[in-house]
């Protein structure tokens, strides 16, 4: 039998982002661009906003005519109009003026502060301030959100709300982005049927293929079209001619289940004739997970996952997600989002190898505790009760009762 060569989980990161590059550039309508990932570096071609506005409510005025101003000695000025919302200010502001100005309202000229209307007391046009502002003061001025000519969102930007914001600002309608990455499933193994199979029809030996459709929804939620190439039975031939169809028309390619190390493990051969160079990693030293394969097939990326279901979906949350966002265009996190929480109990584990746990996140007090849910890898059940993985660093023989632990949600 052969031995399986493992590599470190860093190293298949970095391998993916060594291989494999950004897909194309298309132009996409902004109110279909979210969620894309942004090909070039937007500079604005007029300041944001493109005048100096109140934040507030209140009279735009001179700061230097408040200064002193207190509840017994209020700084008594003429207002000398409205600006009205979307008009430019009808004058500009004289010695002892102010003019009523609403939040977003433009400053006349000569203002440059705003003192909040209920720091004032009006009868008739004189307005008295019971409060000195600061210049500036409660003022968003011009070019203060976004300068004319200095980059405003860089290339590899995730476009989400505030992105798009910004460009609908900017009155940008059609965006420069890469094009979205679309990934091509294959379940494999003689013993998977149809998961439409309905209850009661399971013929004997046999499980529904539960992978592909959840690896399909992981696949949506990086970002992905994806394109389901069916069930591969325990044939060379059939692996070959169907993967290699299904590759002609995706970026990328994933095989579920038939990466065990055995004599119908079809998988490893099937990658190192889609292309060139082939093979990059024959096994992950990871738990669990580590017959995992990886292959640079003339450019595109084919991922062999274990076949049971823990092991898949972890593995693709690891590794797929991660080659999604490099066809995708999107820059590497340099955090991840997680909650602190208490180790329940003392979790073992062997050196040499990153191990991915699933816990169970309860609240207690202001905090939370972390506990393993433990299971074999082929029950999806475990996963589906944890909330999130800790993961053992391979330096460690464990994590014990009582210590603080990152855990990186599920969903």
């Amino acid at each position: 039998m052969k031995l399986m060569r493992v590599t470190e989980p860093e190293t298949v990161l970095s391998l993916i982002e060594k291989h494999f590059h950004p897909l194309e550039v298309e132009a996409v309508p902004l109110e279909e661009a979210g969620g894309r990932t942004l090909a070039e570096t937007i500079t604005p071609g007029e300041d944001v906003p493109g005048f100096n506005r109140s934040t507030v409510d209140g009279y735009a005025v001179s700061a230097r005519e408040t200064f002193g101003a207190g509840e017994g000695f209020p700084a008594v000025l003429e207002c000398a109009g409205e600006v009205l919302m979307g008009h430019p200010p009808p004058a500009v502001l004289q010695p002892g003026q102010c003019f009523l100005v609403h939040t977003g309202a433009a400053l006349p000229e000569g203002a440059d502060a705003v003192v909040m209307v209920e720091d004032t007391e009006v009868s008739g046009s004189i307005v008295n301030c019971y409060r000195q502002v600061a210049p500036g003061e409660n003022v968003i001025h011009r070019g203060e959100d976004l300068r004319r000519d200095e980059p405003a969102l860089e290339k590899g930007r995730l476009l989400r709300a505030p992105e798009l914001g910004i460009l609908a600002s900017l009155g940008i309608t059609t965006v420069p982005a890469f094009r979205r990455p679309v990934a091509g499933l294959l379940s494999t193994g003689d013993e998977l049927v149809d998961y439409h199979t309905p209850p009661g029809k399971l013929p004997p030996g046999r499980i529904r293929d539960s992978n592909s459709v959840a690896l399909a929804y992981l696949c949506r939620q990086a970002g992905a079209r994806v394109v389901n190439g069916g069930i591969l039975g325990d044939s060379f031939a059939e692996f070959l001619e169907k993967s290699r169809a299904l590759l002609k028309q995706v970026d990328f390619l994933v095989f579920s289940g038939g990466s065990s190390v055995g004599s119908r493990d079809f998988t490893a051969r099937t990658m190192q004739e889609l292309g060139q160079p082939g093979l990059l990693v024959e096994g992950v030293s990871i738990q669990p997970g580590k017959p995992t394969l990886l292959a640079d097939c003339d450019g595109k990326p084919v991922l062999g996952l274990p076949g049971h279901p823990v092991s898949a979906l972890v593995i693709f949350s690891l590794f797929g997600r991660a080659i999604i966002d490099r066809l995708a265009g999107r820059k590497a996190h340099p955090f991840k989002p997680a909650v602190r929480a208490t180790l329940t109990r003392n979790l073992p584990s062997r050196s040499g190898r990153t191990d991915y746990v699933r816990v169970q996140l309860k609240p207690e007090g202001d905090s939370f505790t972390a506990s393993p849910v433990f299971g074999r890898s082929g029950m999806l059940r475990t996963l589906a009760e944890a909330d999130g993985i800790i993961v053992v660093p391979a330096g460690k023989e464990g994590l014990t009762a009582g210590e603080t632990v990152e855990v990186y949600l599920w969903q």
